[in-house]
């Protein structure tokens, strides 16, 4: 398959509105629209196992087909949390996609159960992490309000990719490349060991800008009072 190409995708977004958020979102970015369908869910709504689903792959012949978020499709009267009705859902999609060769990406929120895997910490049976072949992490980097990192948690057909993050902006979306940070950081709001240097450095050229002299123990009382030990850490590195 070649992917060099533009290709057709089906979204189905149940968080954000299609005129006043995905469509801008996209045209922000770039993307050709004419590209881009969606199912109406006016009259019915969509589930996993709806008709319409293969019936939209069809007549488009789309490559890929998100589903966001996993918890508004499934149906009405089924629990996620079921294995068994978990396992039903997913096997006809994946079916769907092995049929007419379309990548199907189900994007889900976290729970809060902090200090698990990241495997034990999507939303619903762990049969949704087991069935799928690729799991992504989102999340954001602790410390950069504007960075997102994107870490692979699991991946059955090949080796494991390269963290990567992303930044957004008024400008929009821009791929930063690879970015040295763990699912544990992202999960765990921690700002990776990289990322605590480049803080720091960051943090030292601002107060050389202003400032013509200025104490070691000014900085680390400045830090301190930030609440940013990780940084201060950094900065004693740096000093050493």
């Amino acid at each position: 398959m070649n992917f060099t190409e533009p290709l057709n995708v089906i979204y189905q977004s149940a968080e954000d509105g299609l005129a006043d958020t995905v469509k801008p979102r996209l045209e922000q970015a770039g993307a050709d629209c004419e590209k881009i369908s969606v199912i109406d869910e006016k009259i019915k709504s969509l589930s996993m196992i709806d008709e319409r689903l293969e019936e939209a792959v069809i007549k488009t012949g789309a490559k890929l087909l998100i589903l966001d978020l996993i918890q508004a499709y499934l149906g009405g009267g089924r629990d996620m949390n079921r294995a068994n009705e978990a396992r039903d859902m997913t096997k006809k999609l994946a079916a769907l996609a092995e049929r007419y060769q379309c990548a199907i990406v189900l994007a889900g929120n976290m729970n809060k159960a902090v200090g698990n895997k990241a495997a034990y910490r999507g939303m619903g049976s762990i049969d949704f992490f087991a069935v799928t072949r690729s799991v992504l992490l989102v999340g954001r980097v602790e410390g950069e309000e504007n960075i997102r990192a994107v870490v692979q948690i699991k991946n059955n057909l090949a080796v494991f990719g390269h963290p990567k993050a992303f930044a957004l902006s008024e400008d929009g979306f821009q791929w930063l490349g690879d970015y040295e940070i763990t699912a544990d950081e992202v999960l765990g709001g921690i700002a990776p060991k990289a990322n605590k240097m480049e803080q720091a450095k960051r943090l030292l050229r601002e107060l050389a800008e202003t400032n013509n002299a200025m104490q070691s123990n000014e900085i680390f009382n400045l830090t301190d009072r930030q609440g940013n030990s990780a940084t201060m850490q950094a900065i004693r590195i740096l000093q050493s």
